[in-house]
């Protein structure tokens, strides 16, 4: 028999569950974040799971400008500072090296850490083996761009991440993005479990108008914390 078009049956073969959800005309609602997560979770076949524990899964949108000014951060206008999720290792005194490191390389760009956000989180949904590998996961914001640079910004806060992975090694370190447009949660955990483990996503000022999804079924490595959704742009 003929294939019609690009699909070809002997190509088939199971692999990671990807989803998009995009606003054509360009609206930010808390209905796409919550649309985007159905989306996710109706690919929970995409994804490998062993009791509780998922192979990976997350989602990536758009910085939430006004979710974070309610949460009394400060943030100067949209798209003038960054901000991302990292992993970190839960021991304080490792934590305070590693932060040492990250805010030596972002003011070696003239940028400042002006705040870092402890991310609420619901452990009680995990499975045993993502919760013995559990990092601590804390929101960095970057600001001190200057007007005339902030085109330069993106690059800015690429360069500082390369440089603060290339000094950090601690095997529960991870930065799972850095932007000044977009921003990823993300973690080991089935498609399911994402809305849960993460409260920030269920908040009705959480708001994009854009949103991928990604459930992860690997075939030649276990999971970790690190390897889930592996989008960042």
């Amino acid at each position: 028999m003929d294939s019609k078009g690009l699909y070809r049956a002997d190509m088939e073969h199971d692999a990671c569950g990807v989803g998009m959800i995009v606003n054509i005309q360009s609206g930010k609602t808390h209905e796409l974040v919550d649309n985007a997560l159905r989306v996710l979770e109706n690919m929970r076949h995409r994804g490998a799971e062993i009791g509780k524990d998922g192979d990976g899964a997350g989602i990536m949108i758009q910085i939430p400008h006004e979710f974070i000014l309610l949460q009394g951060i400060p943030v100067p206008e949209k798209g003038k500072y960054g901000t991302g999720l990292v992993f970190l290792p839960k021991e304080e005194e490792v934590q305070a090296e590693i932060l040492s490191v990250m805010i030596e390389e972002i003011e070696r760009e003239g940028l400042q850490l002006m705040h870092l956000r402890t991310v609420p989180t619901n452990p009680d949904c995990l499975g045993e083996a993502a919760l013995s590998t559990e990092p601590a996961i804390k929101q960095v914001f970057i600001t001190g761009v200057s007007d005339d640079k902030v085109d330069e910004l993106p690059r800015m806060l690429y360069m500082i991440r390369k440089k603060i992975e290339r000094r950090v090694t601690h095997k529960d370190f991870y930065i799972c993005s850095l932007s000044n447009t977009n921003i990823v949660y993300k973690g080991m955990l089935s498609s399911m479990q994402v809305r849960q483990y993460f409260p920030d996503l269920s908040n009705p000022y959480l708001t994009s108008g854009l949103a991928l999804v990604h459930s992860r079924f690997s075939t030649n490595t276990f999971p970790t914390w690190s390897l889930a959704q592996p989008f960042r742009l």
